[in-house]
């Protein structure tokens, strides 16, 4: 007698032949991913290995400590999240804020309203402080805030991908410590491209990505949190309220005890050990330098065309430029034209600078004079085409 299971056949309706994955040539100047060092790309590529390989378990070490150097912290919970920066993002909100925590969320720009709505999901309540989208907070504000709302945890960007403004940090740490609250910094456009002194600015808890300025592809969001932090986290009155972002299980499995948690992205973190290898070999200062001489190349040779910059230039990062579209120009026509004739990719402005300003990245791998010199070259041939 046939079972049912025998009796039915393979329907075929969504069954089609794909040649292999052919990827077309890109440059990918805009907010990110940036291009991927080949180097990178080719650790990827190496077979994988188990993730409690014993292989595997030493370059988990490496990659912490590899961290470490980047954001300049001694932190001892440093590991990169199994996900995207906002995976990180949002582990920062899960382990630190319990229900009916006051969070205060600098705001000046997309990502600062982001920090906002997660914490309002893990039932903070949200308190914000608010600047134009191109400006930044001055150390006034941010007290006055902090007198005024008393937050357990102050949340603000360093570097506001959708604005191009870096906040400067200089005191905000020893005003949080004052106010006895924690300091949570979004270092996602900043991490290798942009100076950053996590201990020394007194910043309790920072996240970031894989595809910015480290030069990997997306997919891994490196988080810390100092002892501060971590005593907050110990002091919870419940469980992390999401399992996958526990720290307090993560660190099983990257502290000492390597207790499985879950099967670890394991190319992921050997390409990401390439991108931090790199970065270490040609040193922070001198990564640090590289972008800001690049970006102060681009914005001469943009001034010089006669567009004007977004941001002020004390404010400016180095690592992502917004542009202010001339008022005759379709914005978004250009950057397709780019992507499409040239595959050169610049993004556009997002929230109230939809249509305002595109936005030029030159992160990582991409911090290159060939590609200040590309980019100046197309804004120089091809914009007068686009103006009315």
């Amino acid at each position: 007698m046939q079972t049912t299971q025998s009796m039915l056949s393979v329907d075929n309706q969504h069954k089609k032949v794909f040649g292999p994955t052919k990827v077309p040539d890109r440059l990918l100047l805009g907010p990110g991913p940036s291009n991927s060092d080949p180097q990178v790309l080719n650790a990827i590529s190496l077979n994988p290995v188990g993730h409690l390989d014993p292989f595997y378990i030493a370059l988990m070490g490496e990659v912490q400590e590899l961290l470490r150097y980047a954001w300049q912290t001694n932190n001892r919970l440093t590991l990169p999240m199994s996900g995207t920066g906002s995976a990180a993002m949002e582990a920062t909100m899960a382990n630190i804020i319990e229900p009916g925590d006051t969070v205060l969320v600098g705001i000046k720009g997309y990502f600062g309203n982001r920090l906002a709505d997660m914490a309002d999901r893990y039932r903070a309540n949200v308190q914000t402080v608010e600047k134009e989208w191109g400006e930044a907070f001055t150390l006034e504000e941010i007290e006055n805030a902090l007198i005024k709302y008393r937050p357990s945890l102050f949340a603000i960007v360093h570097a506001e991908t959708s604005t191009g403004v870096c906040q400067p940090m200089d005191g905000i740490g020893d005003l949080c410590r004052k106010y006895n609250c924690l300091l949570l910094l979004d270092t996602v456009t900043s991490l290798g491209g942009v100076p950053l002194f996590l201990d020394s600015w007194k910043v309790d808890l920072a996240y970031s990505c894989s595809q910015k300025g480290l030069s990997c592809p997306p997919g891994l969001g490196p988080f810390t949190m100092n002892e501060r932090a971590e005593a907050k986290l110990a002091e919870r009155k419940g469980k992390v309220p999401n399992w996958y972002l526990d720290v307090s299980l993560l660190n099983k499995y990257w502290g000492s005890d390597r207790v499985y948690h879950h099967t670890a992205p394991v190319n992921m973190n050997f390409g990401i050990r390439e991108a931090l290898r790199l970065l270490a070999e040609e040193g922070l200062q001198n990564s640090w330098d590289r972008h800001k001489n690049n970006a102060q190349e681009l914005w001469s040779g943009l001034e010089n065309l006669g567009l004007k910059m977004h941001v002020p230039i004390e404010l400016r990062l180095p690592t992502l430029t917004t542009v202010s579209i001339p008022p005759d120009v379709d914005g978004k026509a250009f950057t397709l034209h780019l992507l499409n004739n040239f595959g050169v990719e610049i993004g556009g402005g997002l929230g109230s600078l939809a249509g305002k300003v595109w936005r030029i990245g030159l992160m990582g791998y991409n911090s290159r004079t060939e590609n200040v010199e590309k980019v100046l070259s197309l804004f120089k041939s091809e914009l007068p085409k686009f103006r009315n």
